[in-house]
């Protein structure tokens, strides 16, 4: 099974280092030296982590075969795929792989059924899980522990507890402000 670990950025100097832009929880692992990694285009793979370092917060790769700075700017770009046993399960027991949590039935606390989730989005700041509804509706569900409480992989369903709005919108709770309701009465008068 393939993983998504990563993506190729600016080059960095002039000896083919890269900044990556890392999406996996285990970049040690999955980006350390030695480490064979397909490519999205498929033409530029495979690449093999010469060395890595972390400079001012991101963190910088060498491939081998890459030795020069336009070398590595034609690399720009490029997602980094990383082969994984799909038996394979993250250290962390709150952490799953997007291939564990697409496909499972999606409830709410007391059990009524949501729809199926369908993908997983990663975006800077959290997680959003594309939830399809029976009706063939999507709905965006924040991927936090707030929101979704508890994922079961034995039973195949994610629980979640969504505020007022989030899956039907005729329940969101609209909030006035009574600043300008005080407002638009004195214009009135």
């Amino acid at each position: 099974m393939q993983l998504v670990v990563g993506k190729i950025g600016r080059a960095h100097g002039i000896r083919g280092d890269v900044s990556v832009e890392v999406r996996t929880d285990e970049p040690e692992l999955r980006l350390g030296p030695g480490a064979v990694l397909l490519t999205d285009p498929a033409s530029v793979g495979p690449l093999t982590v010469e060395s890595g370092k972390v400079h001012s917060g991101r963190l910088l790769l060498r491939f081998a075969g890459v030795k020069d700075r336009n070398a590595a700017e034609a690399l720009r770009g490029t997602i980094l795929i990383a082969e994984v046993d799909p038996e394979e399960r993250p250290d962390d027991p709150e952490e799953y792989y997007d291939h564990q949590l697409i496909g499972l039935d999606v409830v709410l606390l007391d059990g009524t059924p949501v729809g199926e989730l369908t993908e997983v989005l990663h975006l800077p700041y959290q997680d959003l899980l594309t939830v399809k509804k029976p009706d063939g509706t999507e709905v965006l569900v924040p991927f936090v522990t707030r929101i979704v409480p508890t994922i079961d992989l034995e039973n195949q369903r994610a629980v979640i507890d969504p505020p007022p709005g989030l899956i039907d919108p005729e329940q969101a709770e609209v909030l006035r402000d009574e600043s300008a309701d005080d407002e638009s009465a004195e214009e009135a008068e």
